[in-house]
């Protein structure tokens, strides 16, 4: 009830926004707590995929984070760990998966897959339908809002 109004009273305030590490804990509590927030109002993802990412040079814990992504329920769902039988397994560096999925530098995007910086074993086309199922979406303002939410929070 207290963290209810307080979220509330900072909402309608220009206060700083927390800031947390990206992929930390913290910063993984916090991205799971504003899509919650946003759920309902989130647009169905079209496309199925099972993604299992590999990020390295993580400047904390023990250098490694895997994590997924798995839309077979029609959401987008995020967490740490891995997938069995994925569709596709992305590797890539943490500044790159930064890049690529807080600040969403598409430019930066295509130039770390054209160089080598980001490692894709499996079936590409699924990767490229969620890409483009994500373009779509980004008109959504409820989208946009989660976006800038996450992007606000992250260090």
């Amino acid at each position: 009830m207290v963290g209810e109004a307080l979220r509330a009273a900072t909402a309608l305030c220009s206060c700083p926004v927390a800031q947390y590490p990206f992929l930390s804990d913290e910063w993984l509590e916090e991205t799971r707590r504003i899509r919650e927030a946003h759920k309902d109002d989130a647009p169905a993802i079209p496309v199925t995929v099972r993604m299992n990412q590999l990020i390295n040079e993580v400047p904390f814990g023990d250098g490694t984070i895997k994590a997924y992504v798995d839309t077979s329920s029609g959401v987008l769902d995020m967490e740490l760990g891995q997938l069995d039988n994925p569709d596709l397994t992305i590797t890539m560096s943490y500044a790159t998966a930064k890049a690529i999925l807080v600040d969403g530098d598409a430019a930066q995007a295509m130039n770390a897959f054209m160089s080598g910086k980001v490692k894709i074993d499996g079936d590409i086309t699924k990767l490229i339908a969620l890409q483009t199922a994500g373009a779509g979406a980004a008109a959504n303002p409820s989208a946009a809002e989660v976006v800038r939410k996450i992007q606000e929070i992250t260090a």
